[in-house]
Parts: C-alpha cells; structure tokens; sequence
C-alpha cells in the first residue's frame, strides 16, 4: 500500500541524502538474489536511520531483524568511535550475505551478528541500549517491547518498523491475522506505556519513535 502519490514519494527521495554507494550494491544484491526483497530498509528509510542515529549517537544498538544487513549498516552510522551494534535473525542461511557485507563497510569491528531466537538471545546481551530498532516477525512485537525496556537506558529510543502494516490496522482484522492483531496490541501499548513517550512517523510502511523518559 502507497500512502503517498508516487510523484510526491520520488520528490522525497530525490531531494534527500544520496544512498552511500555499498549499500546501493547491497540493495541491487539483495533484489536480484534474495526472496521477498522488499523487507529492505531501502534508500529513504535508510537514510532516516542514518541520520537518528547520528543525532542520538548511541554506545550501543540493538537490531532484531537483520535480514540483508541494510538496517544495521544505516545505524551503524551513528555509532560512537567503539560503539557496538547488535543484530540478531533467526535466518542462519543470510549469515553469510550479511557479514560480506558488514566486512566491506568501515564498522566490521562494530557490529555483532547473532543468529537465532531474539526473545532468547537478548538477556545473554549483558549491554544496555541507547538505541533498539525491532523489524522481525510481528507477532512478537509486544513481547520484544516488554523484554528490552527495561535493558533501554533513560533517553534510550526503540525504532518500531511497519506499525500501519499497509494500512490493515485500520480495517477489519480476520481472526486468522495474528500479525495485524499484534501490531494493534503493539501500538497502544506504545501509547498507553507511561514510561516512554510515542510519536508514529508516517514513513513508509509506518515507523514509530519512542523515547524512555
């Protein structure tokens, strides 16, 4: 689903930050290659990342749902000089595809990949985040919310990615939709949680900022 005219999307773009040239190579890669590319951050995406990260300057991130590892690249951006960016996935088989790419980029030395269950993995992470960006299954979203507040340090911000969900969270939802039915819990748990303040950002296919106070 567009929620912008595509004369209107291609100004944005246009008139953004130019993607850094290896994550264009990551991107080409990831369509030509890898099944249902458009779980890819992207250019524009990639670039508001990019820049939230350079503005909050984060010690430490954490990333659930690396997919192709165009997300952790756009982060790592921001990360101070020995600055850590935790990325897990539970899809062993872009391990590789991954840490090609991360190889190649100026934060080989920052980024650590985790292959596996992130409700698992996380409380083995003895750091605490400055930065956490969730774009995995949907169903989990409320529980990776409840599982990191509380390693979020104060002034931390968890990035939520696909909250309007091409716009299903307003229409009727079928009883078989479990992914919908979790971003609508999701959502107003955001909302309603007093120990965070919420805004959602109509980018794309809907991202939301939250800030621990």
């Amino acid at each position: 689903m567009d929620f912008l005219p595509d004369d209107i999307d291609n100004y944005i773009v246009k008139h953004s930050q130019q993607e850094p040239e290896l994550l264009s190579r990551l991107n080409r890669e990831t369509h030509q290659k890898i099944l249902q590319p458009r779980m890819l951050s992207g250019h524009y995406q990639g670039r508001v990342l990019s820049l939230l990260s350079k503005i909050i300057r984060p010690e430490n991130i954490l990333e659930i749902g690396t997919y192709t590892g165009y997300s952790a690249l756009c982060l790592a951006e921001g990360l101070t000089e020995d600055g850590i960016l935790h990325t897990i996935d539970v899809n062993e088989e872009l391990f590789d595809f991954q840490q090609k790419y991360f190889n190649a980029s100026p934060y080989k030395a920052n980024i650590k990949q985790y292959v596996g269950n992130a409700l698992e993995i996380i409380p083995t992470i003895e750091s605490c985040f400055d930065l956490v960006f969730i774009d995995a299954d949907k169903p989990n979203y409320p529980e990776y919310f409840n599982i990191i507040i509380d390693k979020l340090n104060p002034g931390g911000v968890i990035l939520s990615d696909n909250v309007l969900w091409s716009g299903k969270i307003v229409k009727d939802v079928s009883p078989d939709d479990e992914s919908t039915r979790a971003l609508l819990k999701y959502n107003k748990l955001l909302a309603t949680d007093d120990r965070i303040e919420t805004v959602i950002l109509p980018i794309r296919d809907g991202l939301t900022l939250s800030r621990k106070k």
